[in-house]
C-alpha cells in the first residue's frame, strides 16, 4: 500500500469507467461494472474496494468521497470497483444455503463468480494488488450480507469486510413459524457459528437506529440492531476482538437508505484504508 507521506503536494482525480456487457459463464448473464481509478496511474498496485449494488456508487457519493479522503491525506489512493447488481434477492445471501423462500438461489454463484471470474478480470486491467490484506469487500443491506458471506469464504482474497445495515435477518425458517429461533434459523450467524475462525479477517458494521421499525423479540431493540449485535457476539465467540478485529457503528438517526450509508462512508474508508 502506498505510503500517504508519499502523497504530498499531489492532487489526485478520480476517473469513472463504465464497463458494459461482459458476459459470466457462472451468472449466465451479462455484467456491469463501475470503475473507479485515480487519473494518473503511477504506482505498481493500489488497493481495492469492492462493492456490491454498484449501481449505487453515485448515491453513495463514492467518487467525491474518495477523493477528499485521498486528497486529504487519509487514505492512499484507491481503486473503486462496484459490480451492478442483477437479480439481488437470488444472487445475494448466503452460499450455503437458500432461505426460507427460496431466495439466495445463486449466491454461490456470484461468491465463485468474484472469485474466479471478476478479480482474474480486475487483476488483468488494472493495476490491484494481490494482498488480501489490500483488498476490501463492502455492500448495503442484502449486499452487505453478500459482502460478509464472500469475505468469510475467501478469507485468502479479502482481509476486510463492511456491511451497512447488513441483512443479518436472513433466516431459513417465517419468523412468524411458532418454530422459529434467532438462535437456530438466521443463516450467517450459524455459518460464522459453525466455521472455523479466518484468521486476518477483519469486520465493519453500521446500523441505524430508524433502519426498520420490527421487533420480533420485543426487547424494545429494532431487529437490525439486534441482528448485527448478535452476529458481532459470535464473532467475539470466534475469537475476534470488539474494536481491534470489530468496529461497530450505531447511527442514532441512521436509515435504510443511501444517504445514511453515504454520510458513513468516510469513516469506512479510513478504518479499511488508513493508518
Amino acid at each position: 500500500m502506498p505510503e500517504l507521506s508519499t502523497l504530498n503536494n499531489q492532487k489526485i482525480d478520480y476517473r469513472e469507467e463504465k464497463i458494459r456487457g461482459i458476459h459470466s459463464n457462472l451468472l449466465n448473464r451479462n455484467v456491469d461494472i463501475n470503475i473507479l481509478t485515480p487519473v494518473l496511474l503511477d504506482l505498481p498496485t493500489y488497493p481495492l474496494l469492492l462493492l456490491n449494488d454498484g449501481q449505487d456508487m453515485e448515491g453513495l457519493r463514492i467518487k467525491n468521497t474518495v477523493e477528499e479522503l485521498v486528497r486529504n491525506q487519509q487514505i492512499p489512493p484507491i481503486i473503486v470497483a462496484g459490480v451492478v447488481a442483477g437479480d439481488r434477492l437470488q444472487e445475494y445471501g448466503v452460499a450455503s444455503r437458500k432461505d426460507y423462500l427460496k431466495r439466495g438461489s445463486r449466491a454461490k454463484a456470484y461468491s465463485t463468480y468474484v472469485a474466479s471470474e471478476l478479480l482474474p478480470f480486475l487483476k488483468h486491467q488494472y493495476p490491484i494488488s494481490t494482498d488480501p490484506a489490500h483488498r476490501v469487500i463492502a455492500g448495503c443491506s442484502m449486499g452487505g450480507l453478500s459482502a460478509l458471506d464472500i469475505a468469510w469464504n475467501h478469507p485468502n482474497l479479502f482481509e476486510k469486510v463492511g456491511a451497512f445495515s447488513g441483512s443479518f435477518w436472513w433466516r431459513k425458517r417465517n419468523s412468524h413459524s411458532m418454530f422459529y429461533s434467532d438462535h437456530h434459523d438466521r443463516l450467517m450467524h450459524q455459518e460464522i457459528r459453525h466455521g472455523k475462525k479466518k484468521e486476518n479477517l477483519k469486520f465493519w458494521l453500521q446500523t441505524g437506529a430508524m433502519d426498520e421499525v420490527g421487533d420480533r423479540n420485543k426487547n424494545g431493540v429494532i431487529d437490525s440492531i439486534d441482528d448485527t449485535l448478535d452476529l458481532i457476539a459470535e464473532l467475539t465467540k470466534k475469537g475476534y476482538r470488539p474494536f481491534h478485529d470489530i468496529q461497530y457503528v450505531e447511527m442514532k438517526e441512521g436509515r435504510h437508505n443511501l444517504e445514511t450509508w453515504a454520510e458513513a462512508m468516510p469513516v469506512f474508508l479510513k478504518w479499511a484504508f488508513g493508518k
